[in-house]
């Protein structure tokens, strides 16, 4: 573990509390495999948004939750496929519902751990993305005794399928990694076009407390910075088309401007492959090549892995 991993593992995750017993668990500094969960307080139990990445990371999870309520988790949402949101779901499933979306539960099941071949020099632990037992397709409503919890799929957006947890009493909205406060989106397994119609849909919630699966508790400005994000990638792709460059050629001569300063900008080059892809004609969340694209954000770096502090 290099020293600036080491550092950043150190930070400790805050539970912040963001509407009536409503809560955000965020880690620190948000970059690669460092998500956010969601935890609502209800009258007869707990519903969890997403889990963590490790081992570690999980159990430290389950015990923030613990200390909530004595009542355990009865729901726990999955908002999409990826390990940092899943692979603690076996430590929550001793009381806990899962729910994902029907084609988040199909992502899983064909992935599995295959997040930790990227990064093998992380100490995941015991992790077991345990499948959801409970799916749905468009929408499910849970309820909580005061809150109601509504799910809604704004996929393909990040990935091919994607939850939203929306809770309209309290205008909390939790949405995955649609939304990344701070932090470069990543679209390798998603879709630029899907992902500004899920932006927008978002929008008309009127939320007023915006949880993203990465990075800083934000308002509704969140949704304004991410859809100029998506909208400069996609004017940034033409160009390149235009001038016949390749997308880690565009990264490079491309200024990312206001973007700049976000989490994990290497993003940008695969971000770019899809782009470009969309703009060819490639369905929405089409497959690109993982591996190779993450050799041209390391070649992107540096030289060097992106670094995830997990």
């Amino acid at each position: 573990m290099t020293a600036t991993r080491a550092a950043a593992s150190a930070v400790a995750a805050r539970m912040t509390e963001v509407a009536d017993g409503v809560f955000a668990y965020v880690q620190p500094d948000g970059g690669w495999c460092l998500n956010n969960a969601g935890v609502v307080v209800g009258d007869d139990g707990i519903l969890l948004v997403d889990t963590a990445a490790t081992e570690r990371r999980a159990t430290l999870l389950r015990t923030a939750v613990d200390g909530l309520s004595r009542g355990g988790v009865k729901y726990l949402v999955n908002t999409h496929f990826h390990g940092d949101h899943t692979f603690g779901n076996h430590l929550f499933a001793d009381t806990a519902t899962i729910i994902a979306q029907h084609g988040t539960r199909a992502e899983m099941a064909e992935t599995g751990l295959a997040l930790t071949g990227l990064w093998p020099e992380v100490n995941w632990g015991n992790v077991d993305p345990v499948l959801p037992t409970v799916t749905y397709h468009d929408a499910l409503t849970l309820h909580l005794g005061r809150c109601r919890a509504e799910l809604f799929n704004v996929g393909p957006a990040h990935t091919g399928h994607d939850t939203v947890v929306w809770l309209p009493g309290e205008k909390v909205l939790f949405t995955g990694d649609v939304v990344l406060p701070g932090c470069t989106p990543f679209l390798l397994m998603g879709t630029v076009a899907g992902s500004l119609t899920a932006v927008r849909r978002m929008r008309e919630t009127g939320a007023q407390v915006v949880v993203g699966g990465h990075g800083t508790i934000a308002g509704p400005e969140a949704f304004d910075e991410t859809e100029a994000y998506l909208l400069w990638l996609r004017d940034a792709a033409g160009d390149a088309m235009r001038k016949g460059l390749t997308p880690i050629q565009a990264a490079r001569q491309c200024s990312a401007g206001r973007f700049a300063g976000w989490k994990d900008p290497e993003r940008l080059v695969p971000n770019l492959h899809r782009a470009i892809a969309e703009h060819q004609g490639a369905p929405p969340a089409a497959a690109l090549p993982v591996e190779p694209l993450f050799a041209e954000m390391v070649e992107f770096n540096g030289g060097h892995l992106p670094e995830c502090h997990a």
